[in-house]
C-alpha cells in the first residue's frame, strides 16, 4: 500500500478562508482577455464562455474521435486494459482540474489545452513520431513534433479560430522536459507565437526546449502530462508483461505506483505554488520526478524486444507508406487514397471555416499532416492494402497470451 499525502492543515484552512471571502487568483487568465486571429468571430457568451468554445471545438473536431486507436506507450497488443492516447488526454485534464480548482486558475482554459495537446500525434506513438520527423527532416530540412502539428491541425487545417491561450498551451505542452519551476511568459502575442512554431519546424529539438507557455493555466498543464504518464506507463508495462510489478522501481517519496504518483505530485505542486504566479515543485519532488521518468527509459522505453518491432517492422513501413502517397499526389492521382480519404476531406473540412484550397500546402507536408492523423489500424491497413506482398507484417499480442 503506498504513502498518500495530504494538504498540510495551513493551507486547507488559507484556500478555505479564501474562497469565504471570496478571493479570486490574481494570476489566474479570465476570459475576457483571450486573443483570436480573427477578433470578430467566436466571441463568447453566458451559455458558451470562451473557452468552453474552444473546448467544444476540439471535441467536435473530426480528428478528436482517433485518439481512440492512437499508441499511448504500448502498440501491437489487443488489451483494452492498456491507456491509449484518447484516455491519456482525459487523464491530463483531470489532473490538471484539480490543480487547476485548488490554485483558482482557469479550469475552461486548462480543459481546452488538454484535451487539444495530442490531437496532432502520430499512430504508434513517439516512435511514429520520430519515424516521421525523420523522412519529413530528409525531404524538406523541417522537423516534425507532435506539439507543433497538434496546434498546426487546430491552427491551419482545420482553421477553427482558436485562442492564442489555448494553442500556445497545446505548442507549449511537451511533458519530456521536467523542470521544478514553471513561469508563464505572460506578453506573448501571435506574432511570437507564429515565430516559435516556424522555430520548432527548422531548428527542432533546441527550439522545443525553449517553450514557455504564456499562462500559468498552459504551465499547470504541462507538468500533468508528465503526470498522468509516469505512473500509468509503469501500470501499463505489468498488464503488457513488460516489467513483472512496479517493486522493481525505486522508493521514493512520490511513489511507484500510479494513484500515489498523482496524488503526491498533485499535493506538493499546490502545497508550493498556491498564491504564486508561477508553479514550483519542491527540490525533493522535482527530483523524485527525474528519477522516476529516468527509471521509465530504462526498465520500460528503451525494451529492446518492443523497439526491435518498431525499428525493424514499423520504421520502413512510414517510409514505404510516405514514398507511395508522395508520388500519387505528386501524379496529381484522384484515385489514391491521398485524394480520397485526406486531401478532399480537408477541402470539406475547410471551406466553412475561410481556410484555402488545401493543395496549395508544400506536398511534403500534405502528406505529413495525411500520416500524422491516422490511427494505429489505419495505418497498418491501408499499408497492407497498397503492398500486398510487403514482408513487413505486425503480429499482435492476444488477450489470451
Amino acid at each position: 500500500m503506498g504513502r498518500y499525502h495530504s494538504l498540510s492543515q495551513e493551507l486547507q484552512q488559507r484556500i478555505i478562508t479564501d474562497r469565504k471571502e471570496g478571493k479570486s487568483n490574481p494570476y489566474r487568465f479570465g476570459d475576457d482577455f483571450y486573443i483570436r486571429r480573427n477578433m470578430e468571430k467566436d466571441k463568447g457568451s453566458l451559455l458558451r464562455p470562451t473557452f468552453v468554445r474552444d473546448c467544444e471545438k476540439i471535441l467536435h473536431l473530426p480528428l478528436y474521435s482517433r485518439y481512440s486507436d492512437k499508441t499511448q506507450v504500448f502498440s501491437f497488443y489487443h488489451n483494452d486494459d492498456l491507456s491509449r492516447r484518447g484516455l491519456h488526454v482525459q487523464l491530463v485534464s483531470r489532473i490538471a482540474r484539480n490543480i487547476g480548482t485548488l490554485l483558482g486558475l482557469n479550469v475552461d482554459l486548462i480543459e481546452a489545452i488538454a484535451l487539444g495537446h495530442d490531437i496532432g500525434h502520430t499512430p504508434f506513438g513517439h516512435a511514429g513520431e520520430r519515424f516521421l520527423s525523420e523522412i519529413y527532416h530528409e525531404k524538406t530540412g523541417r522537423y516534425f513534433n507532435h506539439n507543433v502539428h497538434s496546434a498546426r491541425v487546430l491552427d491551419d487545417m482545420f482553421v477553427r479560430n482558436m485562442t492564442l491561450q489555448v494553442l500556445d498551451g497545446i505548442l507549449c505542452h511537451n511533458g519530456e522536459f521536467e523542470q521544478q519551476e514553471y513561469r508563464p511568459n505572460t506578453e506573448k502575442t501571435f506574432e511570437d507565437y507564429d515565430r516559435e512554431i516556424e522555430a520548432c519546424y527548422t531548428e527542432g529539438a533546441p527550439a522545443i526546449k525553449r517553450l514557455i507557455p504564456c499562462t500559468l493555466e498552459g504551465c499547470v498543464v504541462r507538468i500533468s502530462d508528465m503526470i498522468a504518464y509516469i505512473g500509468k506507463d509503469r501500470q501499463d508495462a505489468v498488464n503488457a508483461r513488460i516489467i513483472p510489478h512496479t517493486d522493481i522501481f525505486t522508493k521514493i517519496e512520490i511513489g511507484v505506483g500510479n494513484a500515489e504518483m498523482i496524488n503526491n505530485l498533485v499535493v506538493d505542486i499546490v502545497e508550493n505554488s498556491y498564491g504564486k504566479d508561477y508553479i514550483l515543485l519542491s527540490e525533493q519532488a522535482f527530483a523524485d520526478l527525474s528519477l522516476a521518468k529516468k527509471e521509465n527509459y530504462e526498465k520500460i522505453y528503451n525494451n529492446e524486444g518492443l523497439n526491435h518491432k518498431y525499428n525493424e517492422i514499423i520504421r520502413p513501413m512510414f517510409r514505404e507508406l510516405y514514398e507511395r502517397l508522395l508520388t500519387d499526389l505528386k501524379k496529381d492521382n484522384r484515385d489514391a487514397w491521398i485524394f480520397k480519404h485526406h486531401i478532399d476531406f480537408m477541402n470539406e473540412q475547410r471551406k466553412y471555416y475561410e481556410g484555402s484550397e488545401y493543395l496549395e500546402e508544400e506536398e511534403n507536408q500534405i502528406v505529413v499532416d495525411y500520416i500524422a492523423s491516422m490511427t494505429d489500424d489505419y495505418f497498418i491497413q491501408l499499408y497492407d492494402l497498397l503492398f500486398p506482398k510487403s514482408r513487413h507484417k505486425i503480429t499482435y499480442h492476444s488477450y489470451f497470451e
